[in-house]
């Protein structure tokens, strides 16, 4: 193998091929075109679809409008000729006059101002007729025919208006006969009406390239522009616009549709109720989209000319770029040889002459690094096997520690399978319980240590209350001191610091239990001192001390300078670890020192700051229940075994327990029985766990309480999770902090 200084001699650089400068300038006029030529198509492409969108509203909202209007003053005009007729009919004097001169008069009026009436025959209250006035026939008085049984008459007695279907006479023009009846019984007036003056708006081309038309409730033509298709009484009904609009019977628009010729057109309808009418506007579609194909070919032209513009500017501003480029090739081929003394002036003002600088920055630092190079690399390579055996002795020691509780508790479950004594069993149980905490203690100190040595702990920084902090220490080590027959003093000195509150009581809480912990008689002291602008928190025991060759390296993980002297187990060697890591995370010092036999001493100095404003303290949580009867829960987890494990010990608390392994799964258990908390790992295989969640609290309208679990060492996964609003469990959850997210989510008083 090379030595690192053969490995670093300057080698002779081969020149570089001629055509290399041209590649480069090539590359890059092509590449600038093609994003240039790219941005102009996707614009011109915007700007057709944003015409095209507008053109067929605007096409659809004109069409409606002219649908509308026509009708309007279709039901118009029909009103202004009905309307005559209806005043005469409602006028009593005139009702009870039979076929007196005055209603005769009256009529002919009617008949004189509107053309449309062909014809008008006056029917008593007893179905007879007494007048019939017509435009091509002679007039009749008391003819006497009978019209009591016809079902026209009948209708209109019963709704006071009746308007038949539309018929067509011998000359093809439509027709339409109107019955008004006189209220309470009262006498008739049938109408026949003649329709080509009501319907000659239709029979007009609509702007633009337009045309309208009227068909009835049958789909039979009324009204067209091409006279023809009336006369052929053309039905339409057969045109699917037509149906839809007949079956809908409300305005609508309709695009891509077929006019009775085939072509494709936009369409709109607009019923007319009182007649039972439609009115169509139909324009064709090529017509209708010509401002889209103008503007096509305009963005069609702009791209051609943006595309010829780019390659020439790229093509330019490549030649500029690549003759300072190749200055700092031959420079670098220069330093590759090893001529270090070489000068590179290079004169643009912009980043290359920068980039040109740091060249010669960084020549000049290999120039007087290279004696030294040799023994740098050296002394990385020393690091870097060091870093291999701590990490050698890491593994090894955590699978040392990892294996021991499983080990024991296999041998406990051996044991407990075979064993049928109730005081055996309840001891061997109580052994497994001891191995599990052991276990879970020494997994939650490994993922604290991987993720403060991945950087991913979070720091919310903020004025902390150093005497309440070692005040919550104290009341929580009390017990097991005075268990071990210690004294413990607390000396809590009203001083703000700037910190974590969590992450600092992490680490006084492992420094008091180690104090605890390797102090078999005495006292433990936690006071607090101020020096300054900064506080120094004391933690010092009475203990077995440290020996001075260990103290060096009692921060280092599993690192044990000797078992306790009691009975209990030893510790685990990860505690001080977590207090060095979390000290330099929060830029606070930790220092030591102790003596055998004597005791030990731990110094933690803070930045001290201003007390905050009164009143920022947060309430105290208040206490939970502890019944969970009846409590639904939805547990959502791809591994069977983790499905089990929840279900037993919900179970264990009273809770109604369904399990789902999938996403699909978990949306079939929810919709046959929403629950009170549905718990959802956040990988579930190929389904996303948070947006299941989502999901989830959609169909439960905000009902039910949803927890994301997770096994995933980084912050940002529980993070987001928060985020989303949902409760965030770490894997493995110990049961207390599983009983108090279900209990918050059965009992919406309580705080998790």
């Amino acid at each position: 193998m090379p030595s690192p200084r053969e490995l670093l001699r300057p080698r002779a650089a081969a020149p570089p091929p001629g055509g290399a400068r041209a590649r480069l300038a090539t590359r890059h006029a092509l590449v600038w075109a093609t994003l240039l030529s790219l941005l102009l198509a996707i614009s011109g492409g915007i700007g057709a679809w944003f015409a095209w969108r507008d053109t067929v509203a605007g096409v659809e909202a004109l069409q409606r409008a002219q649908a509308e209007a026509l009708a309007t003053r279709i039901e118009r005009d029909a009103a202004a000729i009905a309307q005559p007729l209806r005043w005469i009919v409602d006028d009593p004097a005139l009702a009870h006059g039979a076929a007196s001169e005055a209603l005769q008069i009256e009529l002919l009026r009617a008949m004189r101002r509107q053309g449309a009436i062909d014809e008008l025959r006056w029917v008593d209250a007893a179905g007879r007729e007494r007048l019939a006035l017509s435009r091509i026939a002679p007039d009749v008085v008391d003819s006497g025919r009978d019209w009591s049984g016809d079902a026209r008459v009948a209708a209109a007695r019963r709704d006071g208006e009746f308007i038949d279907r539309v018929r067509f006479a011998d000359d093809g023009e439509p027709h339409v006969t109107m019955v008004l009846a006189a209220p309470r019984g009262g006498p008739v007036l049938i109408a026949e009406i003649g329709l080509r003056p009501v319907l000659a708006a239709t029979a007009l081309q609509i702007a633009p390239a337009g045309l309208a038309y009227v068909v009835d409730a049958e789909g039979r033509l009324l009204s067209h522009p091409d006279v023809g298709l009336v006369l052929r009484q053309t039905i339409l009904s057969s045109l699917a616009h037509v149906r839809r609009a007949l079956a809908a019977a409300q305005p609508m628009s309709m695009r891509d549709e077929r006019d009775v010729a085939g072509r494709a057109v936009f369409a709109a309808a607009a019923p007319i109720p009182r007649l039972g009418w439609t009115v169509f506007v139909e324009q064709d579609r090529g017509q209708a989209l010509a401002p889209v194909w103008r503007v096509l070919g305009q963005s069609a032209l702009l791209v051609a000319f943006g595309v010829l513009v780019a390659v020439v500017a790229s093509a330019w501003l490549a030649r500029r770029l690549t003759q300072p480029i190749r200055e700092l090739q031959v420079r670098a081929q220069a330093i590759g040889r090893g001529r270090f003394d070489e000068r590179l002036d290079l004169r643009t003002g912009d980043e290359l002459q920068t980039l040109a600088e740091a060249f010669e920055r960084m020549a000049s630092d290999l120039r007087s690094s290279y004696a030294t190079l040799e023994a740098r690399v050296a002394e990385r390579t020393r690091e870097l096997a060091d870093a291999n055996e701590a990490k050698g002795r890491f593994l090894a020691a955590a699978s040392h520690d990892l294996r021991q509780p499983v080990h024991a508790l296999g041998l406990f479950v051996g044991q407990l399978r075979a064993t049928v004594d109730a005081d055996r069993r309840r001891e061997l149980i109580g052994h497994i319980e001891a191995s599990v905490a052991a276990f879970e203690a020494l997994l939650a100190s490994l993922l604290d240590l991987s993720r403060l040595d991945a950087g991913v702990v979070p720091v919310h920084r903020e004025a902390v209350d150093l005497a309440a902090l070692i005040a919550r220490v104290g009341a929580g080590v009390q017990a097991e001191a005075q268990r071990k027959g210690l004294r413990l003093r607390v000396t809590p000195r009203r001083v703000w610091v700037d910190s974590d509150a969590v992450l600092l009581e992490r680490i006084v809480l492992n420094l008091v239990g180690n104090a605890v912990r390797y102090t078999e008689r005495g006292s433990v002291r936690l006071a607090v001192v101020r020096h300054g602008d900064d506080a120094t928190l004391i933690v010092a025991d009475t203990g077995t001390g440290i020996a001075p060759e260990h103290l060096p390296h009692v921060f280092r993980e599993f690192y044990r300078a000797g078992d306790r002297p009691s009975d209990d187990a030893p510790g685990l060697g990860l505690g001080l670890a977590i207090v060095e890591r979390l000290a330099r995370l929060l830029g606070h010092r930790v220092r030591v020192h102790s003596r055998p036999g004597r005791g030990t001493c731990f110094w933690l100095t803070l930045p001290s700051v201003e007390a905050p404003e009164a009143g920022t303290e947060a309430p105290p949580a208040s206490a939970a229940p502890t019944g969970l009867e009846g409590c639904r829960v939805l547990v959502v987890d791809d591994d069977a075994a983790v499905r089990q494990a929840m279900r037993g010990q919900l179970e264990q608390w009273g809770c109604q327990v369904r399990l789902a392994a999938s996403a699909a799964g978990a949306l079939d258990a929810f919709a046959a029985s929403p629950p009170n908390l549905a718990i959802v790992d956040l990988r579930l295989g190929g389904d996303d766990g948070l947006a299941l969640a989502r999901r989830l609290r959609e169909l439960g309208d905000g009902a039910a309480a949803l927890a994301i679990v997770t096994g995933e060492t980084a912050a940002q996964p529980l993070q987001a999770a928060r985020d989303a609003g949902f409760t965030a469990l770490a894997k493995p959850a110990r049961p207390a902090r599983l009983r108090a997210v279900v209990e918050a989510s059965y009992r919406p008083d309580v705080a998790v």
